[in-house]
């Protein structure tokens, strides 16, 4: 049975905002009650599939991370089954294959959460932390997630790129930061600046689908990191 443990924590105080619950934590507690669809498909997942994660999905990565990749939410049989972001389905295939092409990563990827593989100066995490029914979080339960992916970008002090994996990611960033989606419109490949010296890219999301319909073909989603390695390495 999958042990569940948290990935990285970081206690971080905020001054509140009234339009969103501001957790103590960048991780959601595995027993976080705060969306009840989510909780009871979770409890659903767990009654059918004891032996997986079935919890919120912490981050995952290097305390010191200069680049934050914020996905969607987990996969049901991905991460919600693994415990790690973007482990255990086609989408991590891609991504941690380019994070150790582009130097982010080192090890072997091989779709568990035990293979040893770590990320060099980058952290993934999720705008939903929990899986939600056919992938598709309300906007309610994004805004309710928003406060830990707050604390999570507050939480690493060296942090310098954020790099959103679809528009429900970029619109959870900006809405982090304090930033109008009027001022910075979500496209493959663009870079917005997002305050506090903070830069956001965008890609589309490196779903199956995506990958299969040719909307996102790896040379595209390469050319995005080829972009974000050149920022860091100045």
């Amino acid at each position: 049975m999958t042990t569940k443990t948290r990935t990285t924590s970081s206690n971080v105080r905020r001054v509140p905002d009234r339009r969103v619950p501001v957790p103590l934590e960048a991780e959601a507690p595995l027993d976080c009650p705060l969306c009840p669809r989510l909780v009871a498909y979770r409890e659903a997942n767990a009654a059918a599939h004891p032996d997986w994660f079935n919890a919120p999905v912490p981050s995952f990565g290097d305390d010191k991370a200069r680049l934050l990749i914020v996905g969607l939410a987990p996969g049901v049989q991905g991460a919600n089954r693994t415990g790690r972001p973007f482990t255990g389905d086609f989408a991590g295939d891609l991504l941690y294959g380019t994070l150790l092409e582009f130097g982010f990563a080192r090890g072997t990827y091989q779709a568990r959460p035990d293979d040893g593989l770590a990320l060099t100066g980058a952290m993934i995490t999720n705008a939903v932390r929990c899986v939600p029914p056919q992938n598709k979080p309300t906007p309610a339960e994004a805004k309710n997630c928003l406060g830990f992916l707050k604390a999570r970008i507050g939480a690493l002090p060296d942090l310098e790129i954020i790099l959103a994996l679809g528009r429900i990611a970029h619109d959870a960033v900006l809405s982090a930061r304090g930033v109008k989606k009027s001022a910075a419109t979500f496209a493959h490949g663009a870079e917005h600046d997002i305050g506090s010296g903070l830069r956001l890219f965008d890609s589309y999301h490196c779903s199956r689908y995506n990958t299969n319909t040719r909307r996102l073909t790896p040379e595209m989603f390469h050319s995005v990191f080829a972009e974000i390695r050149k920022r860091i390495d100045g």
